[in-house]
């Protein structure tokens, strides 16, 4: 794993510098990932973990064929970058408290997801504003295999739990979910700050790997006043 760190390190430096001096012109495209990967005789993974790192520092952005987006107030939130640096990037005034971060054992979602082993890294998360009622109620799975065993005790990677993911090697190619909505439960209702039964989104996205493997199983309450799921579909690619 460290030698697919520094490659995809390389690639995004390289690739930044040539965005940056005009080589790709702003609003133009990259090459496809078959060229570049040709270019840099890299993997896939690699590819995507370089890419990855060239979205989070916004200079490149992906824009799917067909698939969905969540908006917070109308503006869209980047996935790539995770919704906590999404939604500071645009300045709204979030604050995000961690309810939960540690090893579980979940054979009821192992069995939904088909998985080998039920050990997941759980981290559960509150979004509020600034007078202290919770806009989201997030609950992540994260299979706890490979690097990311023991996670919870080394911490994330900046605080990031998407960048880690990238750092580990787990990349997502495509997602899956439902939407729903329903009454908070008194618990959720309590976290949140907000009325028993009060009607929230609820948004159960799956999203694995270009081999299939399950990279994060995530469940999302979110206040419909300030959250929507917009659809898409076309033709499209990173610019």
């Amino acid at each position: 794993m460290p030698g697919q760190v520094h490659k995809h390190s390389r690639i995004a430096r390289v690739l930044a510098d040539e965005i940056r001096s005009g080589v790709h012109a702003d609003g133009s495209r990259l090459p496809g990932e078959h060229a570049l990967r040709e270019r840099f005789g890299v993997s896939r993974t690699t590819l995507r973990q370089a890419l990855q790192v060239l979205g989070e520092e916004g200079l490149i952005a992906t824009h799917a064929g067909i698939g969905s987006f969540v908006t917070f107030d109308g503006t869209p939130l980047d996935n790539r970058l995770g919704w906590t640096r999404a939604l500071a990037e645009q300045g709204t005034e979030l604050t995000t408290e961690i309810l939960r971060f540690e090893e579980v054992t979940d054979p009821q979602l192992a069995a939904r997801l088909e998985l080998a082993s039920d050990a997941f890294v759980a981290l559960d998360r509150v979004r509020r504003l600034p007078d202290g009622h919770g806009v989201s109620l997030e609950h992540s799975r994260v299979p706890a295999v490979g690097d990311l065993a023991g996670l919870p005790a080394r911490g994330l990677d900046a605080g990031s739990l998407s960048r880690t993911l990238v750092s580990a090697g787990r990349i997502t190619d495509s997602g899956e979910g439902v939407v729903s909505v329903r009454g908070l439960e008194e618990t959720e209702a309590a976290v949140l700050h907000r009325a028993p039964g009060e009607s929230f989104l609820r948004l159960d996205q799956v999203y694995r790997a270009a081999d299939g493997s399950v990279v994060e199983q995530v469940t999302s309450l979110l206040d419909p006043a300030r959250f929507e799921l917009h659809v898409r579909s076309g033709r499209g690619g990173r610019s």
